[in-house]
């Protein structure tokens, strides 16, 4: 019998903005005010692999500024984060990109070993509308060009895999999903564990009352942070919906306000979270 190819998986929690309001991230949350938005990216270990399903941000003097342009006070490097689960940057062998923004890609330059997986669409609309005129820069305004040079240059080093929508197996129990809306190329994730699949949201999502509704009446409530169209960000959410059975337990939100409740807490670095998927 073929052993199931079950991955741990652990949030990593390395930064948190301040005061961001809700409505500025989701279609109708107009009264709901301000929160300190968490940011994360995912460590998955099976075997001799580890995984990281986007990779954060660096923010030193070398990099554009972006978490400061963007009001993002509270991070730890993801480099430190993980060092505290034992591993060098050297040692991550596989990156799974959900999208180009730069607080889910921003730190692509630091695995010089990794094999990089994107959507096709996801990285060649970037460079379209990178190229576009610069009255149509609000398209970009949340993308690193220096991440794009990476992509790059990752390619030109057969490190990169243009995955060109929906792919099962993408590493032996990771399956990829399109989820256009936010961006145009956007990808969820679907990934085995001993407990079943979960669902990693990228962006498709920044909460679960996506899902059930502002008034738990079941109807979806697009984003207001979205590059896309909301047709295309209601197909998603549904796509999703289809994935999890309903079942949202199984949904890991990256940017989730509850910061991951009812999961095991491995470890907390200055108030920041380091989290397993149960």
């Amino acid at each position: 019998m073929t052993q199931a190819a079950n991955w741990d998986v652990y949030v990593m929690e390395f930064a948190r903005s301040k005061n961001q309001p809700w409505v500025d991230l989701i279609s109708g949350m107009y009264h709901e005010g301000v929160m300190d938005l968490p940011f994360s990216f995912i460590l998955a270990q099976r075997e001799k692999r580890n995984l990281l399903i986007d990779t954060g941000f660096m923010q030193d003097d070398n990099c554009n500024g972006f978490s400061r342009k963007f009001g993002i006070p509270t991070w730890i490097s993801p480099l430190r984060l993980l060092a505290e689960m034992g591993l060098k940057a050297d040692d991550i062998t596989d990156i799974v990109v959900t999208h180009a923004h730069f607080d889910h890609m921003g730190s692509i330059a630091e695995f010089p070993n990794a094999h990089i997986y994107i959507q096709k669409s996801e990285l060649l609309s970037w460079y379209e509308m990178i190229a576009l005129p610069k009255r149509f820069g609000h398209l970009t305004a949340i993308i690193d060009p220096d991440n794009l040079r990476t992509a790059l240059d990752a390619s030109i080093q057969h490190r990169v895999t243009l995955v060109d929508g929906d792919k099962d197996n993408t590493l032996p129990g990771v399956h990829a999903r399109l989820g256009s809306g936010h961006t145009i190329g956007q990808q969820f994730v679907v990934i085995e564990t001993e407990n079943g699949r979960r669902v990693i949201s990228g962006d498709c999502v920044y909460s679960r009352r996506q899902f059930t509704g502002h008034n738990n009446d079941g109807v979806y409530a697009p984003l207001n942070n979205a590059v896309g169209s909301v047709w295309e960000q209601l197909k998603t959410i549904d796509k999703m919906n289809e994935e999890l059975g309903g079942e949202l337990d199984r949904l890991v939100v990256l940017h989730d306000i509850e910061r991951w409740k009812g999961q095991s807490i491995v470890k907390e670095i200055e108030g920041l979270r380091i989290v397993k998927i149960v």
